[in-house]
């Protein structure tokens, strides 16, 4: 599901009220530290710090790291006295960092509503001149308060238009002006690296687009590998190659497929090895994915995920900044088609169970017992 621009702003909202306002006390009592931590609040970084007994690692609030037992749990008021009471920084959050910038998050707010209700997005400099901000300072603090720059923000609300439009317009040139392009060079050149196809084959179920795939087997059962010019468009996992080409077919029924040429080949030895040792780090492969603007934002934070790591959907739900919205990401990981490429199995219940997997929760068990012992 897509976020409208009134959701968004309310997101936004939401994320940057004053600590005072959500009832949070200043966080004086453990209490209101632990319900803090529990929600991952980001706007707690800089109130206090947490330490876990069992691993002797100190963390921010809003760190991804599995929820400890609140019983195991330590607070503190500063990094400094975390280390003197014996506990060491986590790696992944880093709470001895310095974090000085304030979040000038009246003037964020005011440039999120420009870009929403403009026709034409808004330059850089008309919305820093707005924030009364340097260019340079404006950029930093909107990235550090809505996780893009302003130019990704814009793009991601015209994507979401051309998507909508693409769906509902009759013809391409009336999406095209109804997303606000003014021109078709600009409309073409936008859809594109945001579809990863023209938008008229988009639209048309991959008509006339060639695809080239290849079957072969893994340590998982059978694996589907396919790409479009744009990038890998599908890595799927299954037990027979009738089921997978089916599948294939299903999601590109107008599509013309290909069978293998060397560098296709090439591309799909990258894909093996690195299903057998995911623990390389990313697929260093092009990937043309496809999927509304939310689905690719829980996305690209399960390649945040680290091999051998495991974390909640609550979890990624504050790290995308809704943290009410854990059905929603298990449902985009659900969507997911890029098998280990976009780690989702590395997401399981809150309470460390392992929950659904598109391709069975056995492969999912598989994979991270492979990659906790790498």
């Amino acid at each position: 599901m897509e976020m409208t621009s009134n959701e968004s702003m309310g997101l936004l909202q939401e994320r940057t009220l004053p600590v005072e306002s959500r009832d949070m006390k200043n966080l004086l009592s453990n209490n209101d530290r632990w319900e803090a931590l529990t929600k991952r609040d980001s706007l707690a970084c800089g109130e206090f710090v947490y330490g876990v007994l069992t691993t002797g690692v100190y963390c921010r609030p809003n760190c991804t790291s599995r929820l400890p037992n609140r019983e195991n749990v330590r607070f503190f008021k500063s990094s400094k006295e975390a280390e003197q009471a014996g506990f060491r920084p986590c790696k992944r959050c880093k709470p001895e960092a310095p974090d000085s910038e304030q979040p000038y998050t009246c003037a964020v707010l005011k440039a999120c509503k420009m870009i929403d209700e403009a026709d034409t997005a808004p330059s850089l400099k008309e919305l820093a001149h707005g924030a009364g901000l340097s260019v340079f300072h404006f950029q930093r603090l909107f990235k550090k308060i809505v996780g893009v720059t302003p130019k990704q923000y814009a793009m991601e609300k015209r994507s979401n238009r051309i998507r909508e439009h693409l769906r509902e317009d009759s013809t391409v040139t009336d999406a095209m002006y109804h997303a606000g392009f003014g021109s078709s060079s600009r409309f073409y050149e936008k859809a594109t690296a945001t579809l990863g196809m023209k938008p008229s084959t988009y639209k048309n179920g991959a008509q006339d687009m060639r695809i080239r795939f290849a079957i072969a087997p893994c340590f998982l059962g059978l694996v589907l590998v396919a790409a479009t010019a744009q990038g890998i468009c599908a890595i799927d996992l299954g037990d027979t190659a009738d089921a997978l080409k089916e599948d294939l077919h299903r999601r590109f029924p107008k599509a013309e497929f290909q069978a293998p040429d060397p560098d296709f080949t090439a591309m799909v030895a990258k894909v093996l090895t690195f299903l057998e040792d995911p623990n390389r780090g990313r697929l260093d492969l092009p990937l043309d994915v496809q999927g509304t603007a939310f689905q690719r934002r829980v996305w690209l934070a399960l390649q945040e995920i680290p091999p051998g790591d495991t974390v909640s959907y609550a979890d990624i739900a504050s790290l995308v900044g809704k943290p009410k919205a854990a059905r929603a990401i298990a449902q985009a990981c659900a969507a997911n088609t890029l098998a280990v490429a976009i780690p989702c199995h590395r997401v399981v219940r809150g309470n460390g169970q392992l929950g659904g997997y598109r391709w069975g929760v056995e492969r999912k068990r598989v994979l991270l017992g492979r990659e906790r012992k790498g």
